[in-house]
């Protein structure tokens, strides 16, 4: 028998490097997410226990310095210090987004696995009722809930996670729905288990890959939508800083001192990619199916 140009001498087949560079393609990613949000979490923390200055002091003397020792990226119009107050702001955008992907998630998952274990006719009323949320876009129901119950981080926090429960549903359903069909499940009914049991021990164990996905992408996007909120008059309201208010004050001043939206700006943007490739890389490390599929 002819062998493969892939064998090693005495028959033995050659093992192909294309899992390892999966691997390590999957770990690098894994890596700089965490190595992101590491950094973020890191300016959150440090801004309980230290800043350089008050970052809500107003300081007319020093308005519009550049860069220097003494602040280290400047100060901005009103003379605050820009560093502190993107110190300051990483706590408030991941307050939100921790509270706001908690909010989808603990409503959203429970939702999805009732959905799938309910009655044909049950899931499918409960889905076309979250299609009439779905039909609002995030920001808009935001501002209407700011419009009705005022500018703050608790409403901003409360619409963004009501916003993202469809998303959280949808996917937990699908997931849930594959689970089901599966033998060990078919068994644990034909044991007697009930549908709390199986849907406890079984489904949710099995869509927990899903969920961390969602919930890192739902954390991206409840940045963005924070600091959108922020910019437009509507999230957090001053004194407190907020990257996305930040970015609001630098408009009038962009040609002029660009650098005063650049600093929130990359903030966001890191803490944007880091949560999405993290999320990336724990689905590759905790679903193990995904490596049949590359």
């Amino acid at each position: 028998m002819t062998g493969s140009p892939a064998d090693l001498p005495g028959g033995i087949p050659a093992v192909s490097p294309a899992p390892g560079r999966r691997r390590r393609s999957r770990s690098g990613s894994l890596l700089v997410g965490a190595v992101l949000v590491v950094l973020v979490v890191a300016m959150a923390l440090v801004s309980f226990v230290w800043t350089p200055y008050d970052p809500t002091f107003v300081d007319a003397t020093s308005r519009l310095q550049m860069p220097s020792g003494a602040h280290l990226l400047g100060t901005d119009k009103f003379g605050r210090d820009v560093f502190s107050q993107v110190l300051v702001g990483a706590r408030t955008t991941l307050f939100v987004g921790f509270v706001a992907v908690g909010v989808a998630g603990l409503v959203g998952v429970p939702l999805g696995i009732v959905a799938a274990m309910a009655p044909r006719w049950l899931g499918e009323l409960l889905l076309r009722g979250l299609d009439l949320l779905l039909a609002f876009p995030a920001l808009l129901l935001a501002i209407m809930f700011s419009a009705v119950y005022g500018g703050s981080t608790l409403v901003a926090m409360i619409a963004i996670g009501i916003a993202s429960v469809p998303s959280f549903v949808r996917l937990v359903r699908s997931g849930a729905l594959q689970v089901l069909s599966t033998e060990y499940v078919l068994a644990a009914r034909a044991a007697g288990r009930g549908p709390f049991a199986i849907g406890r021990r079984h489904v949710l164990p099995n869509v927990g890959s899903l969920v961390i996905v969602q919930a890192s992408v739902s954390f991206a996007i409840a940045v963005l939508a924070e600091a959108a909120l922020s910019f437009l008059g509507y999230g957090t309201p001053p004194p407190t800083p907020s990257w996305g208010r930040m970015l609001q004050e630098s408009q009038e001043l962009l040609f002029s001192a660009p650098r005063l939206a650049v600093f929130p700006g990359v903030a966001i943007a890191v803490a944007v990619l880091g949560f999405n490739l993290l999320g990336d890389g724990l689905r590759d490390t905790v679903d193990p199916r995904l490596e049949d599929r590359r």
